[in-house]
């Protein structure tokens, strides 16, 4: 895996973060596993995280304590795109 893409050819966890970063997007509003978490976490945000049990990747919101799924991913690129999306973009 490169710094830019899965083996997909997507985007990766780190290049999102990058972009986001470079988009504005403010720090607290977004959780992406093993790349960006804040500290302290924040009260909510949008996150991405490998599927709990294994076999994929999720994206949700976090809220009050919670983590809501919103979707599962077979794949990295998949995840990142829409994280994007979830955050507006």
């Amino acid at each position: 895996m490169t710094d830019r893409a899965d083996r997909t050819g997507g985007t990766d966890r780190r290049a999102l973060e990058r972009a986001l970063r470079e988009a504005g997007v403010p720090e607290t509003y977004y959780w992406i596993e093993g790349v960006h978490e804040p500290a302290p976490t924040p009260p909510d945000f949008v996150y991405l995280r490998t599927e709990p049990g294994g076999g994929g990747w999720e994206t949700g919101v976090y809220e009050r304590g919670a983590y809501e799924p919103v979707a599962t991913h077979s794949t990295e690129a998949e995840a990142c795109d829409h994280l994007r999306t979830l955050l507006g973009g």
